[in-house]
């Protein structure tokens, strides 16, 4: 499994080179892109399209006879005929970056199993910490409480919410689940590294926890793949699987190889 992210600054991404990338991606992704009223999320959803597009086009395959779909809860995947191991993606972003997960598609199709999730370390603005952990108390278990609130310095303790949190958002969408599944039902002890869902043990499960020091170590994320089996690992992604772009580097690139 892999991780490419690209770093997207509104104020560097220019106007001109947005409506050039556009045409780039079907028409029903573009319908999607223009619907948005901020520019700046229209241009995140854009990057978001081409990312699998650009995988794609590093395999071989023209950017006309790249085709996907989504499932019934809306999970984006690839049908793009004659891809041969099956790709696996999944893509998030928050604020400044727009990251995807991908590999091989073993099992779970047709979206396969993988998903993936990166939070920016921030608290809302004229908010406590103590009053943010009290926002989101009902999607912690009791043990992930105690360890945020734990005697650790406020830097660890936003990093340890946000390590919880993007591992449940990227267990949730590696099952193609939609908005509404309860994360109290997921616990992840970020001091023993276990997780468990229902009281139980996951079983089968690769979670890769990554930093982008790009960004001075000011996001987490993780990426989650089912593999099948009785264990479940909890690791780093290694430095050769995470990549980092410029986003007007990249849909420069993107421009220049598809077009």
């Amino acid at each position: 499994m892999q991780v490419w992210n690209v770093l997207y600054d509104p104020l560097e991404f220019p106007d001109d080179l947005y409506h050039a990338a556009l045409p780039l991606v079907d028409q029903t992704a573009q319908n999607k892109i223009t619907r948005f009223y901020r520019r700046e999320d229209a241009c995140r959803s854009l990057i978001g399209n081409l990312l699998p597009r650009v995988l794609l086009q590093k395999r071989g395959v023209d950017k006309d006879d790249m085709t996907f779909a989504t499932t019934d809860t809306g999970k984006p995947y690839c049908t793009t005929p004659g891809v041969d191991p099956p790709l696996a993606f999944n893509v998030t972003h928050d604020e400044g970056v727009i990251a995807m997960a991908f590999g091989t598609g073993d099992l779970g199709p047709p979206a396969f199993n993988i998903g993936v999730d990166v939070m920016k370390l921030k608290i809302p603005p004229r908010t406590t910490f103590t009053e943010f952990v009290d926002i989101v108390d009902s999607q912690l278990t009791t043990r992930e409480k105690n360890l945020i609130l734990a005697d650790v310095t406020e830097e660890e303790a936003i990093r340890r919410f946000y390590c919880i949190w993007t591992l449940k958002e990227a267990y949730t969408k590696a099952l193609g689940i939609g908005l509404g599944f309860d994360f109290r039902r997921i616990e992840y002890d970020v001091v023993e590294e276990k997780v468990s869902v229902d009281g139980e043990p996951v079983r089968g499960w690769q979670f890769l926890k990554f930093e982008l020091p790009q960004c001075g170590h000011n996001y987490v994320g993780f990426a989650a793949k089912f593999v099948g089996g009785r264990g479940t690992s909890i690791s780093e992604l290694s430095e050769g699987c995470l990549v980092c772009y410029d986003a007007v580097s990249f849909v420069n690139r993107a421009i220049e190889e598809m077009s």
